[in-house]
């Protein structure tokens, strides 16, 4: 089972590799929380830190981890786009327009896009409800 250190290694591996330009202002803290059907994660100001959180079903190996990366890889773009960090905002809208999905393809991530829109439609709910307690 993967726990917070692993996420937080990963999301720094993400970061490092596929966001060096956007500088870390703040603490940006990462955790599992949560079991929900409709929600990967998201990203929140908490005073001074930021923090993402990734659903804690992903904690199960049976989750594929390109899952979990697109997933950190999203919020990571909120956070470049001044969305729940100290870093200028971008946009009005976090999703108008398709800006993140854009900014993700740009980035190198539009396989992963791909394959998370057939795990989603093919797997998700499967899945869900046989990690769901």
């Amino acid at each position: 089972m993967r726990d917070d250190i692993w996420l937080k290694k990963r999301m720094d591996n993400i970061w490092e590799l596929l966001f060096p330009e956007i500088s870390r202002l703040n603490n940006v803290n990462i955790r599992f929380k949560g079991k929900w059907k409709n929600k990967f994660g998201h990203i929140m100001k908490k005073t001074k830190d930021t923090e993402i959180v990734i659903n804690g079903l992903f904690k199960e190996l049976k989750v594929p981890e390109y899952i979990i990366d697109i997933t950190i890889a999203h919020e990571l773009v909120h956070y470049a786009h001044g969305f729940n960090s100290p870093l200028p905002r971008l946009h009005k809208h976090p999703h108008k327009g398709g800006v993140v999905t854009k900014e993700l393809t740009k980035r190198g991530f539009g396989h992963l896009l791909r394959k998370e829109k057939v795990f989603t439609k093919k797997e998700w709910l499967g899945m869900y409800k046989s990690l769901k307690p």
